[in-house]
């Protein structure tokens, strides 16, 4: 081709092709070259040579007359400055010398100075992975997946095990923090699914769960969890703070398990699940389909595992709390209500990531959903049904409560507190309200009562309490059954057989 040098490649694969019988003008159009050129290498009269390697610059370097001035000083005295850094002080130094144009030619000689002349850059040492040597856990946050329970947005993180040998792993929801009862529940759940334990547990350091820590609960949590890992046999080891590549055996999973969550939801085409269980369900399921894929190496590390104990150990953490004169306790900047039986005893909570379990002594006293304060702010978790036969005998103070917002259970509930007080005289709303919500805890119709309720509402009529009850409570409605007549009216001529004959008149003594 015109311009262009032949090279020795070119001649190579003509002569190939000439040799395989492909004509002059065939041989000429697979190797790219003008049939002229085709019968330059026929004739012998072409004598192919390489272009000799360049040493030498085709243009002035514009960078020459700053570069071991201003540049090199620099760069040996911090390494980790950037081209782009460098190049802007450059143009701040030197209005008008060095122009956008010539930035691309400045970060070349950086980077060619920093590979010639820089520090030593971190080194991977690629790790041979023995069956059931390590497992590892950590937690990640699905920043770029939304998941919704009922249309309320979901606020959760993952916790995530492997097993580098096999690539076995385990999910888990976690609705709080990296705390030490999500890492606790989530690695027992992994290593009884599992049915055994490896030899050494490596996490990173889990700065979450010590952040805000004093020192002595510091050294209570590394106490707590070295213990954990004790109980299984476990060899308890953290990587080097800031070093994330140390744990990269899990880290680099979790933006494959995210992305297949991710093309799963899309292929169920909604993020939305009913409740808590069945989002907990789905991903146990989509979980287990790539774990299946992975069976046979699980096979071979499930022979190198450790036996597992007779039980699991502590997965929560402890705290004595006392209750107060409102049926409160106050457990992690979260105020909640238990039943008003248990006012003025201490309860000694067991508290798990996704709940809390009271005890009076050894017994089990009171079993609450966990909320969690949002950005260290103090929040409530209060349970109508808790406060409300106390309420019952003195309705009115439902009106000025410190907890009133908080007695009702949901949007609905508070929309018909608004309208009774609109249209109802104080003392009548108060009432109304607590018989409603006394009746929703009696007879455990709190959402097909609020549903009714704001039916009726928007209808335009308000039913008494009376008619709610006997809709909605089966005892209320059985008892006032009981007195309504049953079965066929007979005659009034049949009673007349029951009235006394005429008798004679009695004799006067």
């Amino acid at each position: 081709m015109s311009g262009k040098r032949l090279t020795a490649e070119q001649v190579r694969l003509y002569m190939s092709s000439r040799t395989q019988g492909r004509t002059q003008v065939q041989a000429s159009a697979k190797v790219g070259i003008s049939e002229r050129s085709g019968r330059r290498i026929d004739g012998a009269g072409t004598r192919v040579t390489e272009p000799k390697e360049r040493h030498w610059r085709t243009r002035k370097d514009p960078f020459a007359e700053v570069w071991d001035s201003d540049i090199v000083p620099l760069l040996e005295q911090q390494p980790r400055l950037d081209a782009t850094t460098l190049f802007e002080d450059l143009q701040e130094r030197y209005p008008q010398r060095f122009g956008n144009g010539k930035k691309r030619t400045f970060q070349r000689r950086v980077k060619a100075w920093k590979a010639l002349h820089g520090p030593d850059k971190e080194v991977m040492f690629r790790q041979v992975q023995e069956p059931g040597r390590q497992g590892f856990s950590d937690f990640t946050e699905l920043k770029d997946i939304t998941v919704t329970i009922a249309g309320e947005v979901l606020a959760h993180r993952l916790y995530h095990f492997r097993l580098p040998f096999s690539g076995w792993s385990h999910v888990s929801v976690v609705l709080g923090g990296e705390s030490f009862s999500a890492l606790a529940e989530g690695l027992q759940a992994a290593l009884w699914r599992l049915g055994g334990a490896p030899l050494e547990h490596r996490t990173d350091s889990l700065s979450a769960a010590f952040k805000n820590l004093s020192q002595d609960a510091r050294a209570d949590l590394t106490e707590r969890y070295d213990a954990l890992c004790r109980h299984y046999g476990m060899t308890a080891t953290r990587n080097n703070r800031g070093v994330s590549h140390e744990n990269g055996a899990v880290e680099s999973p979790h933006g494959h398990l995210k992305r297949r969550m991710a093309q799963a939801l899309l292929l169920r085409a909604s993020s939305d699940f009913p409740t808590l269980e069945d989002y907990r369900q789905w991903l146990d399921a989509l979980v287990g389909r790539f774990n299946r894929r992975c069976a046979d190496a699980l096979a071979i590390e499930r022979a190198q595992l450790q036996a597992l104990p007779a039980r699991r150990t502590t997965d929560y953490s402890e705290q004595v709390v006392s209750v107060t004169t409102s049926s409160t306790i106050e457990v992690k900047r979260v105020l909640y209500s238990v039943p008003a039986r248990l006012i003025g005893e201490r309860l000694r909570l067991h508290i798990f990531d996704d709940r809390i379990e009271g005890y009076l002594g050894a017994t089990p006293a009171v079993s609450l959903t966990r909320v969690y304060s949002v950005k260290h702010e103090r929040a409530r978790c209060i349970d109508y049904r808790h406060l409300i036969a106390t309420l019952v005998r003195k309705p009115q103070a439902f009106r000025y409560s410190q907890l009133r917002d908080d007695l009702l259970p949901n949007a609905t509930y508070r929309a018909i507190w608004q309208y009774l007080d609109a249209h109802l005289e104080a003392r009548a709303a108060c009432k109304a309200i607590v018989g409603i919500l006394a009746l929703a805890a009696r007879a455990e119709c709190e959402q097909a009562l609020g549903e009714y309720l704001r039916g009726c509402i928007e209808a335009g009529r308000l039913p008494s309490l009376h008619e709610l009850e006997q809709r909605f409570d089966p005892a209320q409605r059985g008892e006032a059954e009981a007195f309504l007549p049953s079965g066929v009216q007979h005659p009034l001529s049949a009673y007349d057989a029951l009235l006394p004959s005429q008798r004679p008149a009695m004799e006067v003594c």
